[in-house]
């Protein structure tokens, strides 16, 4: 989630802060895991319960689904509840989620679990922005942040290197793996747990400032925001509905059908992905802070998604799994790290919570839409360990969608370098 948008300045020690941050951020780890727990075991779901490829993309569109509202109600209770609340009852949420996933069999089970999963899991990470706004000056909150999604993709890389570091859970199935992922989430819970006494400890001694306000969607200010505004929302649409429903719920099924890769090494081939977005994101926020170019550093990211698709469905052997990996982690990393920090020089500071909040929203409108299709897409296709050629339509259809999101970067380019331009392109040092 994006900062909040005001922070106050704190007096706790520093110690005690960063004490806080990391309490919070092993609720951040736990999210993604559990996000992501579902990839490394597809296989075994289709084996194993019978699933198709539609269940499993289910499981994955389901989370998204409650978040087009949550998006709009999570801050609200944020602010209703206070941080350290909210925090605790969201992540509670995300574990009786993963609980409910873990020890249900069938299809309507898990969705039960994952859709539960997803009312919390956004929210909890409102919950947590505010929190950490609490703790950390506005010269130290934008690190703080951006660590604590660092954080995040650390989870998400430990979901899928997890076939290789919890190798005997596996080999007894789907369900035990689920379960790792539902306990490392209550780990979270607990940590969340601490953190509501440290926060209330602090906030007695008035070492805390009133919690900052959290992001809202104001649908009054939508026609205010200037056309660069909603190209750059079509782009994280699209970008963010081609990688990740391929990166967190199909490719490593992918790999192993199509390419012959066991679970570990399929899973540890999409742990790259991540592991690359961990430190390269930070570090292209840093050199566009510096350089400028916004919109075209976009667009050389957006390119590289559909080269990366392209590869794989023409390529073969190490050369194309390898290259195609390459190209995901660099868009990846490039791309967001460009895009969500040049929202706040295309509209004004009291209506960033709109902006975010509605990009927000349609990204979880994608997510939801591209997830099931996809699965639907591999059914109808009947793409499989035996008919690998089936895979080829998923492939094309993240590939038209890459090359969609590439106009909108191309729209905003134009429009960025002509006169109605927002000073994207310009780095601090011109």
């Amino acid at each position: 989630m994006l900062p909040p948008l005001v922070a106050p300045a704190p007096v706790a020690p520093a110690a005690t802060r960063w004490l806080a941050f990391a309490l919070l951020s092993v609720g951040m780890f736990g999210n993604y895991y559990v996000y992501d727990s579902i990839g490394p075991v597809a296989d075994m779901l289709q084996q194993q319960l019978g699933f198709t490829d539609q269940d499993i993309g289910t499981l994955n569109a389901i989370y998204s689904l409650p978040n087009i509202v949550m998006v709009l109600a999570g801050g609200v209770l944020a602010d209703r509840w206070g941080p350290r609340n909210a925090f605790v009852a969201f992540t509670a949420i995300c574990v009786l989620g993963a609980a409910v996933t873990a020890g249900s069999s069938s299809l309507a089970g898990m969705a039960t679990g994952r859709l539960l999963f997803g009312l919390g899991a956004e929210s909890m990470s409102v919950a947590l922005s505010a929190a950490l706004g609490r703790w950390f000056v506005a010269s130290t909150l934008g690190l703080a942040l951006g660590l604590n999604i660092s954080f995040g993709r650390l989870g998400s890389y430990a979901a899928d290197l997890s076939p290789t570091l919890a190798k005997p859970l596996y080999a007894q199935g789907w369900q035990s793996p689920l379960w790792l992922a539902a306990a490392i989430m209550a780990a979270g819970l607990v940590a969340g747990v601490l953190y509501w006494g440290m926060e209330r400890t602090a906030a007695r001694r008035g070492q805390l400032g009133p919690p900052p306000p959290t992001e809202r969607i104001v649908f009054s200010d939508l026609v205010r925001f200037d056309r660069s505004y909603w190209y750059i929302a079509g782009l994280c649409v699209l970008f963010y509905s081609a990688i990740l429903p391929f990166r967190s719920t199909f490719a490593i099924k992918y790999y192993q059908h199509a390419h012959g890769l066991n679970l570990e090494a399929a899973s540890t081939l999409n742990s790259h992905v991540f592991l690359a977005a961990i430190f390269a994101t930070p570090a292209f926020g840093w050199l566009v802070d510096r350089i400028g170019r916004r919109a075209l550093l976009m667009a050389v990211g957006s390119l590289l998604l559909p080269l990366s698709f392209w590869l794989l469905g023409a390529g073969t052997g190490a050369f194309a799994l390898n290259g195609s990996t390459v190209l995901l982690g660099i868009a990846y990393s490039l791309v967001p790290g460009v895009l969500w920090p040049s929202v706040a020089r295309l509209v004004e500071p009291h209506r960033l919570g709109t902006a975010y909040g509605m990009m927000f929203l349609v990204q979880n409108v994608g997510l939801t839409v591209v997830n099931y299709f996809v699965g639907w897409l591999n059914d109808h296709s009947s793409a499989s360990a035996t008919n690998v050629a089936g895979y080829l339509p998923m492939l094309w259809f993240f590939g038209i969608l890459s090359l969609l999101g590439l106009g909108f970067a191309f729209l905003l380019r134009l429009r960025e370098t002509g006169p109605h331009g927002h000073g994207l392109e310009v780095g601090n040092a011109e």
